[in-house]
């Protein structure tokens, strides 16, 4: 027989005490949904007493008497009734308004409390106010919608890789920048977004502190590949991202440099050719002062170098010095009518023209065929007539003088080309003088149109050509520009205003 065994009856249940300490608001529930305890916090949080909530039922004291939409008393869909039915745990999250009109969260959770033959003796019910998290999960939601509103409207290309090299974040910029769609860039490395060598080489100067900030790449220049392997320069900026000091990713930032270069070029050539006009301008007065100042000398010396033949005669001795006297006098009249006429201040005198008349009209006034003796000339002129509006003797020089640039360049013989076309959409007039000649050598494109700048022999070329023709092109509201040259020849572009003759009545001058 035991004996000696304490007697606690009369002391206060441990069990209880363990259910008021708990946390939580909490009550313990019959099968058929009967209250049959409560601890303190559940009374803290109702604030009524014992008497009121026990042999009461869950849907009295939540919904009283009714059962909510959410929390059905009977069927599949009661937490209570699922607990019981299944034998585990359930839980439950229910929304509510508080008096300040605020939403809150409350986490109902039960656990079954199983007697002796297995069946579900008692359920006991915790609440939980979870508002505190579910607003701080909102706000964090909140935060990562804009982010990624922010990311995915983002004009910038936008991209971020795991440690494998696998593509994890990419924006709408960075699909459309590198011809990717996010699920196609998913089965393809970082690596293959850039030229062999890059991808490692941009890792090497993040993990470099020489570099700068240690995971942190500054503003660089670099180049993209894209899906079809086009090469993209761009301007880019990368990071590293740490968790816990260890590398877990990296992102980088990308700007397409493109448009920026080409209005960098078209700001420079504007600058050139502000540069060329300013020179031009300088050298056209100074041209004009040097004119003047030898033209009377010159008339002199034909004058009287003429009356002076004319007494020596054929048979003279002196008759071959005073013939070559005369032949370098007439040259240099020859440079001062291109200087003088390179320095006119006269506005061009204007009429409306086609430009198959001026192609004509330019090959008709060259007067020395013997030029043409081993050249084809072929003209590929457009079947619409095409009007302009310019001074036709001046591009007539201009024509002049270029065909007998190409036909210089091609003194073994070859194929001169003369063609003219449109752009109706842009309004414009189009002629190209091409020839078969060597080309214009690299070192000289720059200084083509420079005055007195000339490739040809001592006494075969002033260097004027082509400078006025740049002159006059400006001043009829053109321009002139070397297409393309190479060792297979040279073309030279021609570019005016297009005049619309549609609905108006012009005299057209055809030749």
């Amino acid at each position: 027989m035991i004996t000696n065994i304490p007697d606690y009856t009369d002391k206060i249940d441990w069990r209880t005490r363990v259910f008021d300490s708990l946390s939580y608001p909490t009550l313990i529930l019959r099968p058929d949904r009967t209250i049959i305890a409560a601890n303190l916090k559940f009374y803290e949080r109702i604030g009524s007493p014992g008497e009121r909530i026990l042999g009461r039922t869950c849907k009295e004291i939540f919904f009283g008497g009714k059962c909510g939409n959410e929390i059905p008393c009977d069927g599949v869909k009661c937490t209570l009734d699922r607990c019981i039915r299944e034998k585990n745990a359930q839980s439950v999250i229910l929304t509510d308004v508080d008096q300040n009109g605020n939403k809150t969260w409350e986490e109902r959770v039960f656990s079954p409390i199983l007697g002796d033959e297995g069946e579900v003796s008692y359920v006991i019910e915790s609440l939980r106010d979870i508002t505190k998290v579910k607003t701080l999960e909102k706000q964090y939601s909140d935060v990562r919608q804009l982010i990624d509103k922010v990311v995915q409207s983002s004009v910038s290309a936008i991209m971020a890789a795991d440690r494998k090299g696998e593509i994890i974040l990419m924006n709408k910029a960075a699909e459309d920048l590198f011809d990717y769609s996010v699920q196609d860039a998913n089965k393809i490395n970082i690596e293959d977004f850039y030229p062999p060598g890059v991808a490692r080489e941009i890792m090497g100067k993040l993990r470099d502190a020489g570099s700068g900030e240690v995971g942190k790449l500054p503003i660089t220049k670099a180049k993209i590949v894209t899906r079809k392997g086009k090469e993209i320069p761009v301007e880019m900026t990368a990071a590293i991202i740490y968790e816990e000091g260890r590398e877990t990713a990296t992102a980088a930032i990308f700007n397409d440099l493109r448009e920026k270069q080409a209005v960098q070029k078209k700001l420079e050539e504007a600058e050139m050719q502000l540069f060329q006009s300013e020179k031009l301008a300088s050298l056209g007065r100074f041209a004009a002062g040097v004119a003047h100042e030898i033209n009377n000398p010159l008339t002199s010396i034909l004058l009287y170098g003429t009356l002076m033949q004319e007494k020596l005669g054929e048979s003279h001795p002196l008759e071959e010095n005073i013939k070559f006297i005369l032949e370098d006098t007439e040259r240099c009249r020859d440079i001062v009518k291109n200087l003088l006429a390179y320095s006119r201040q006269t506005r061009p005198t204007k009429e409306i023209f086609y430009l198959n008349d001026l192609v004509a009209e330019g090959l008709r006034l060259i007067r020395d065929k013997k030029l043409f003796m081993h050249v084809d000339v072929v003209k590929r002129l457009e079947e619409h007539e095409i009007a302009v509006n310019a001074d036709k003797n001046q591009l007539c020089q201009v024509l002049i003088n270029l065909i007998t640039n190409s036909l210089d360049a091609m003194n073994a013989g070859g194929t001169l080309t003369l063609q003219t076309y449109r752009d109706t959409e842009k309004k414009k007039a189009f002629l190209e003088v091409s020839d078969t000649g060597n080309g214009i050598p690299k070192e000289n494109l720059a200084k083509v149109f420079d005055p007195f700048f000339t490739t040809k022999e001592l006494g075969k070329g002033t260097g004027l050509g082509l400078s006025m023709a740049y002159g006059i092109l400006k001043e009829n509201h053109g321009r002139i520009s070397i297409k393309n040259t190479g060792s297979e020849g040279t073309t030279v572009l021609l570019e005016l205003p297009e005049e619309d003759l549609s609905g108006k009545s012009h005299f057209v001058s055809i030749g």
